[in-house]
């Protein structure tokens, strides 16, 4: 079985990030052929920095690799050093309807945003990112891939393009299936709603102490007193986040203690921050070490390109074939 998955570099990755897309694809590593790539193509539809994109990217590979990424067990590397992606993504626009497309959360969402619904400021990146996301997935015959639950849609796209395509031209990719972990489908940020970049609500996983302890002491908490009973503990920001980083037991206790009244907002935030500190202490020491070995690390990613275009050729191979291209 093959997994495949992709994160872009568009900017500091975070908790959420973490679990929703880091944490599965390292447990998978065990189970299977695993693909994983930083897609710095994708990244063009909000990044327009060009030293930005270099840093973000090269980020992203520290925090993998810190994180427990390994690539001998996994294929890891740079989505713009197999160019194949651009080329299948031509190959699949061909028969991918507008209407699809238009019916993308990340296309509907942007154009909410922009006033008067101006299509005109939505770039064609992003009109046409389902297309080049399944061309990331389609190019290296994904069994599986890894998501959250707001990239689902993006899959079931993959999936309707790629059924589309072997109509046409007769069988030639395989369908993926989404693997979705629901306990922690979207992990909270800082105001409650779902922890991302573009909300500007995030808890990097490797940002510096004071600015982490900051950001974990200006928590979205309400106006009831410390000794007035919260018999929704269970949804307090602290208490959500306090059950991704501290043992069980530890986060049951405070979240009880919230319940019953007597705890005090501070006292539980400073306990997440210093859950969460301990919590990535090895890889912040590994990613130190990686990051004073760039040489190393440009390594790792060549070999995974190179690894990856050997099977992304055959697929091509076998698509362009299809298509009367070869």
């Amino acid at each position: 079985m093959r997994f495949l998955t992709g994160i872009q570099p568009s900017g500091a990755l975070h908790l959420g990030n973490y679990f929703g897309a880091m944490l599965p694809a390292i447990q998978l590593q065990e189970q299977g052929e695993a693909y994983y790539f930083i897609a710095n193509y994708h990244s063009m539809t909000s990044v327009t920095d060009p030293e930005a994109r270099r840093r973000f990217t090269h980020d992203v590979a520290l925090d993998f690799l810190a994180c427990g990424l390994d690539p001998k067990r996994c294929v890891f590397w740079r989505q713009s050093d197999t160019p194949e992606h651009t080329e299948l993504a031509w190959l699949l626009s061909t028969v991918t309807p507008m209407g699809l497309l238009k019916r993308c959360h990340s296309y509907k969402d942007k154009l909410a945003r922009l006033a008067d619904g101006d299509e005109g400021a939505v770039n064609h990146g992003l009109f046409a990112y389902p297309v080049l996301m399944a061309a990331d997935i389609l190019m290296y015959d994904a069994n599986v891939v890894p998501v959250g639950r707001d990239q689902k849609q993006h899959l079931e796209v993959t999936r309707d393009i790629a059924i589309k395509f072997n109509e046409t031209y007769g069988p030639t990719f395989v369908l993926p299936e989404p693997r979705i972990r629901d306990e922690v489908a979207v992990v909270p940020g800082l105001d409650g709603q779902k922890m991302s970049k573009s909300y500007d609500n995030t808890i990097e996983l490797f940002g510096e102490e004071k600015s982490v302890r900051k950001k974990i002491m200006s928590l979205v908490m309400d106006s009831r007193s410390p000794a007035e009973p919260k018999p929704d503990a269970e949804k307090n920001l602290a208490i959500q986040l306090l059950r991704l980083v501290a043992p069980p037991a530890v986060a049951t206790d405070f979240e009880d203690r919230l319940r019953m009244g007597g705890l005090g907002y501070g006292d539980l935030k400073k306990t997440l921050f210093e859950h969460y500190w301990n919590f990535f202490a090895e890889p912040r020491k590994r990613r130190a070490e990686l990051a004073a070995a760039p040489e190393l690390v440009e390594q790792i990613l060549q070999d995974g390109a190179r690894r990856a275009r050997e099977v992304g050729h055959r697929v091509m191979k076998r698509a362009r074939l299809a298509c009367g291209l070869d």
